[in-house]
């Protein structure tokens, strides 16, 4: 049995189906495809032995986000849990080169530059996964590395962001719908978007969609769940 689980913001993947062997009483439960703690959104669930050995059909399917970044900083993580280890009023004159929409004076980016540089990542590209990520390299997770001050060479993958949809825009705050490929980090493309600009950008919150054909609007949330009732919620039943 498969549910679709509106994970709130807080809990890992993990806690959550943690939670769900509590409820059911079944310990053989995975999930397909992590949300950080700090997101929220669609999760889909696998519920017993048969289902998480089917769970890879649903792993690489498409996604789709509602991204809310926050331009004129960046931070160790990419995301608002880091560090901010730059911003622009501390290096207003910094320079990106071949960057056609430089930041100088403090001052914010106007929409066309944001229009034409958000643009510009639409379509298949190589992407470098963050050092905060699970990814591992060498057996060890990234996020351990990065925890212990260590930064390590990253390959690119190959992804590709087939829609990004400017949805609201008022500076600092712009939020952005994303249709991408499985794999795409969301914390990268706000970090890139934000290098790209010149004035530096970090993901100040994120939602999951869609993954595949399954939306969010069909999820329920763990807290509404019981031992009588989650058998209600499954995609088989």
């Amino acid at each position: 049995m498969f549910l679709l689980i509106h994970k709130p913001t807080g809990p890992t993947s993990h806690d959550i189906v943690d939670q769900l062997r509590r409820i059911t009483g079944i310990r053989k439960i995975g999930h397909a495809g992590t949300l950080d703690p700090f997101a929220s959104g669609l999760l889909i669930v696998a519920v017993g032995r048969e289902s998480t050995r089917e769970i890879d059909q649903f792993v690489k399917l498409d996604k789709e986000y509602i991204a809310t970044v926050k331009l004129g900083a960046e931070t160790d993580t990419y995301d608002r849990t880091g560090e901010i280890n730059k911003t622009k009023e501390q290096e207003n004159k910094r320079t990106i080169p071949n960057n056609k929409y430089q930041i100088t004076n403090n001052q914010p980016p106007k929409l066309a530059q944001i229009t034409s540089t958000v643009a510009s990542f639409i379509g298949p590209q190589l992407q470098t996964p963050p050092m905060y990520s699970a990814k591992k390299i060498h057996g060890q997770k990234l996020y351990d590395l990065a925890r212990q001050g260590k930064t390590v060479e990253r390959q690119p993958a190959e992804i590709e962001i087939k829609e990004l949809e400017i949805l609201d825009y008022s500076y600092p705050i712009l939020k952005l719908r994303v249709a991408c490929t499985s794999g795409t980090y969301i914390r990268s493309l706000a970090h890139d978007l934000g290098q790209k600009l010149g004035c530096g950008a970090y993901l100040e919150k994120l939602e999951r969609t869609k993954v595949g054909g399954f939306s969010l609007v069909n999820a329920v949330r763990p807290s509404e769940l019981t031992a009588a009732n989650w058998q209600d919620y499954s995609l088989k039943h």
